[in-house]
């Protein structure tokens, strides 16, 4: 298979603005830029570099899942909006993290609040041609309030909105963390994904034996961990992403593979990051190049 490989800007490599970003990750061979957001400038700077735009940041998640019915008529109308926006500009995936405003509300709440809301701004978005991928991130400690983060759940999601323009960003890091099989929900879901992420994680065995699954009491050792686990750049943990390749390819997958970088090893520095890409990158290209 031959998909393109790209990434989520890391904070030190964002701040150097949009021209010099897209021209360092054409430099190193990546096809795609996530953005925050989706302006004329953006689209230009990309296309002056000959990278592509995978998936754009959705503004007014957490107001959808408020319990405010006010609050969610307004990011309704708000979300199609910027729907209308980027499909304009050309636009084709909207990644969301369906974390509500409230972070303490039940999931089960939380999933009601998501039939009221949900299926207006997906039609929009399938008038339009544009993708809506939701993250499977399970949100903060202690509640962990996120919708779309296990198959439970994605299955009454997709069952209350069929359409394929409703789907996932397929992030097998999530999977691992949680304890899912990130293979078989692949294999399960595959037809709904509409992004994938590449980022792995690395099972801590001597600090599962200290805290089991639960948050370190005395808080973790590295960045991007709760103790048990921590993220990394693919090929660090324990996500095989030949086999992930080929479901992918089994499936007719074509869009991008955005390389999140939430390593411990390579943050707090632009070096660092632009190390941590590169590795990522060249990795993640033995699979799907």
């Amino acid at each position: 298979m031959n998909l393109q490989i790209g990434m989520r800007i890391p904070p030190k490599i964002g701040a150097e603005g949009i021209q010099k970003t897209a021209a360092w990750a054409a430099e190193a061979g990546l096809d795609v830029l996530d953005v925050s957001n989706l302006t004329v400038e953006v689209k230009e700077a990309c296309s002056a570099a000959g990278i592509g735009i995978g998936s754009i940041d959705a503004h007014h998640t957490a107001q959808l899942l408020s319990r405010d019915e006010e609050k969610r008529e307004q990011a309704i109308e708000l979300s199609k909006k910027q729907i209308s926006d980027i499909a304009e500009l050309g636009g084709k995936v909207l990644f969301m993290c369906l974390v509500p405003e409230d972070l303490t509300l039940p999931r089960r709440e939380g999933f009601a609040i998501f039939k009221d809301s949900f299926p207006e701004v997906v039609k929009h978005a399938e008038r339009n041609g544009v993708y809506i991928a939701i993250e499977g991130w399970p949100g903060p400690a202690p509640y962990y309030p996120t919708l779309g983060c296990t198959p439970e759940m994605w299955r009454a999601m997709f069952e209350a909105i069929p359409s394929k323009h409703f789907g996932l960003n397929y992030d097998p890091s999530h999977l691992v963390r949680l304890g899912i099989d990130y293979l078989r929900a692949l294999t399960e879901f595959g037809e709904r994904v509409n992004h994938a992420h590449g980022k792995d994680t690395e099972i801590l065995t001597d600090e599962l034996y200290e805290c089991g699954v639960l948050e370190a009491t005395f808080g973790e050792k590295y960045d991007f961990s709760e103790g048990s686990w921590r993220y990394t750049i693919p090929g660090r943990g324990a996500v095989e992403w030949g086999k992930v390749a080929v479901r992918l390819d089994r499936l007719g997958y074509n869009g991008a593979v955005s390389i999140e970088l939430e390593d411990h090893s390579y943050w707090g520095s632009i070096e660092a990051e632009r190390q941590g890409i590169v590795k990522a990158a060249q990795h993640l290209k033995q699979y799907f190049k």
